[in-house]
Parts: C-alpha cells; sequence; structure tokens
C-alpha cells in the first residue's frame, strides 16, 4: 500500500522535515503548499501583476496558492495539518476543513494552547498529537502494522 500525504499549515518550523525523516523507507509520498513565504504571499502579483490595494495583492495570492493545495488535499490519503504556536493560522483551519469535507484521513498536530480553539478541528481528525514524530508513528502503523519500538 502507497500512502499520499499532504502535509499543511505552519511554515516557520522543521515539522515537514521532522516526519518526512521519521517516514524513511515507507511507501508513503509527500506534498506540500510553497513553504517560501515571501513566495507564497507574492505569487499572484508576480505572475498576474501588480495590485494597488493589498487586499488585492493577497486575493490573487490565494488564489494562485489554491490551485496547488485544492489539488495536493484532493490526491491525499491522509492529510496532516500543523498549528504552531505564532500566529492565526487560519489557512490551517481552511485546510483542515476542506480535508474532511472531502472525507480525507486528517491528522491535526498543535500544542496544549490550540486545545480549546481547535476542538472543532479535532473533532473532526483521527488522531491530533503535539509531537510530528508521532506522525510518522502513526504513518508507520498504517502501512506495516508496526507499533513504535
Amino acid at each position: 500500500m502507497t500512502l499520499k500525504v499532504y502535509l499543511s499549515g505552519e511554515i516557520h518550523t522543521d515539522w515537514r522535515e521532522q516526519i518526512i525523516e521519521g517516514s524513511k523507507g515507507l511507501d508513503v509520498s509527500f506534498d506540500a503548499p510553497v513553504t517560501n513565504h515571501d513566495a507564497s504571499d507574492d505569487c499572484g502579483v508576480a505572475i498576474l501583476g501588480a495590485e494597488d490595494q493589498k487586499y488585492w495583492h493577497d486575493h490573487k495570492g490565494a488564489m494562485v496558492n489554491a490551485i496547488r493545495t485544492r489539488k495536493g488535499i484532493s490526491d491525499a490519503d491522509v492529510v496532516v495539518v500543523r498549528f504552531g504556536e505564532k500566529y492565526k493560522q487560519w489557512n490551517a483551519a481552511f485546510d483542515a476543513g476542506f480535508a474532511a469535507a472531502l472525507g480525507k484521513s486528517l491528522i491535526v498536530v498543535h500544542g496544549a494552547e490550540h486545545q480549546h480553539p481547535l476542538k472543532e478541528v479535532d473533532a473532526a481528525a483521527l488522531a491530533v498529537t503535539d509531537d510530528p514524530a508521532k506522525v510518522a508513528d502513526i504513518l508507520r502503523y498504517v502501512l506495516t502494522g508496526k507499533l513504535p519500538d
């Protein structure tokens, strides 16, 4: 069995690399949004032309990024959404809701400080953890039936 995993959410830490490293040897392919913050913010105006108002600048970027995000989530078997400690990550919450609406297997990663505000997101997930290494353990178990050492 091969799993396609989409890694959504915060872009300020190395959590994606931790999951990918912990999943070495498994039949897993990973996809993710563009994690270069500046490129992600400015892709719309860089490709489609400048905007005088910040709203339209952001709107163009969101639309272009949504092409990749929708494709990645739609094609995924498992969607992992990480909520970091900084910033209000509305895009991550949107991705989790989109994945849940599509019936995707959803794993949510966040610290205790987000337990209450993300209770509805957590309720839609099949697993919730605060540790990216546990996501790799989940993938290993799903693919091999092997428990962590």
